[in-house]
């Protein structure tokens, strides 16, 4: 019931903070909690069954560039919510045709194989103009269910406080972030999740315990492919215009740092990493002229910018979660959590006898003989 009420507690306060804050806090929020939802996928593929993917900017831009090539026009024009569906049915089939690769290979040849994916779909982003854009990108089409549409283009006042883009995305952010936490969770803890926690210890010993190995190695990259795709579609809502270059390399290794930084194999640390990650340049590039050795954006004095700043810390906070918390800071924050728990007992006086050592019998005193 304490648990309970505390789900429903941070439910109640994540849906009144659109009525308190700025449009700049909210968008943090919304692309923290896409960046979870990829987060989540990329740890229940690297954390859980342990399978390092350098390619998740990959299935993230074929979410983001299905959503709007099928959206918009050029393209079908289909309904947003059908196209939203369709987008991450893409990425996962995208996911499905790399399947047989990651069945086969494994560790650094299973990274570099998906470090190829990335400059492939960097090259198709760019030459594809007809479909991406090109360089440009493309515009994105607000969502629209049921008549209502998730843009500022319609006047919308609830309590007195006008309802623009982000207030309304903020609430469909929530909403699409719980179901990736609860079925993410559902999956770690039911029959699948323990075949994948047993592959990724010893792929002998599972194959043993009658695991499919290459079936489950190939469910798991699926899986993971489609989280990527629905956080690309809640990226590209967010940012409401799609160009290439943000899919990138880079955005593969923010991914994998917040897998580090939150933990492994951990849905609660997934997201943690993920606010952590996207939050911290956003925020460095924000408050810049109030940072020490932190240059404004847009300056050319030759010292360091907010996101590279962002970057040398999150980089920092990787070494010192390997060294120190190997589990990352949902691991951290658990075990701090067990200790303040653990009640305090008083030792035993020193002078007690100990109720494992038998007492010694006393000494009769020997009679005299007669």
């Amino acid at each position: 019931m304490i648990r309970l009420g505390r789900t429903f507690a941070a439910v109640a306060v994540l849906c009144a903070l659109p009525f308190y804050l700025d449009a700049f806090w909210l968008r943090i929020g919304l692309f923290s909690m896409a960046a979870a939802v990829g987060a989540v996928g990329l740890g229940l593929l690297s954390g859980t069954a342990g399978q390092l993917s350098l390619g998740h900017a990959f299935f993230l831009a074929v979410g983001a560039y299905g959503y709007v090539w099928l959206a918009g026009e050029p393209g079908p024009g289909l309904p947003t919510v059908v196209a939203a569906v369709l987008a991450v049915l893409l990425a996962g089939a995208a996911g499905g045709l790399f399947s047989p690769v990651a069945g086969r290979v494994r560790g650094i040849y299973l990274g570099v194989a998906t470090l190829a994916l990335v400059f492939l779909g960097h090259h198709v982003l760019l030459t594809a103009d007809s479909v991406t854009g090109g360089f440009n990108g493309r515009s994105v089409p607000p969502l629209e269910v049921g008549g209502f549409s998730f843009s500022a283009d319609s006047e919308l006042t609830l309590l007195g406080v006008p309802f623009g883009a982000e207030e309304r995305l903020w609430y469909l952010g929530l909403a699409l972030f719980a179901v990736t936490w609860f079925t993410a969770r559902g999956l770690l803890r039911g029959r699948p999740g323990r075949a994948l926690v047993a592959l990724r210890d010893s792929e002998t010993a599972a194959a043993v315990m009658g695991v499919d190995v290459s079936r489950y190695r190939s469910a798991a990259f699926v899986v993971s492919s489609m989280y990527a795709g629905l956080a690309g579609v809640l990226l590209a809502l967010s940012f409401r215009r799609v160009v290439p270059d943000y899919f990138g390399l880079v955005l593969s290794v923010d991914y994998l740092a917040m897998i580090v930084i939150g933990g492994l194999g951990s849905v609660a640390g997934a997201t943690v990493g993920a606010v952590f990650v996207t939050a911290l340049p956003l925020l460095m590039t924000r408050y810049a002229d109030q940072l020490p050795l932190v240059a404004a954006p847009g300056t050319t004095d030759g010292t360091v910018g907010p996101t590279e700043a962002a970057r040398y810390l999150y980089g920092a906070s990787i070494v010192l979660i390997l060294l120190f918390a190997p589990d990352g800071l949902h691991g951290l924050v658990r075990r701090l959590r067990a200790r303040l728990r653990r009640p305090r007992t008083a030792p035993p006086p020193s002078n007690a006898t100990s109720p494992s050592q038998p007492t010694a019998p006393a000494v009769r005193a020997k009679e005299p003989t007669p």
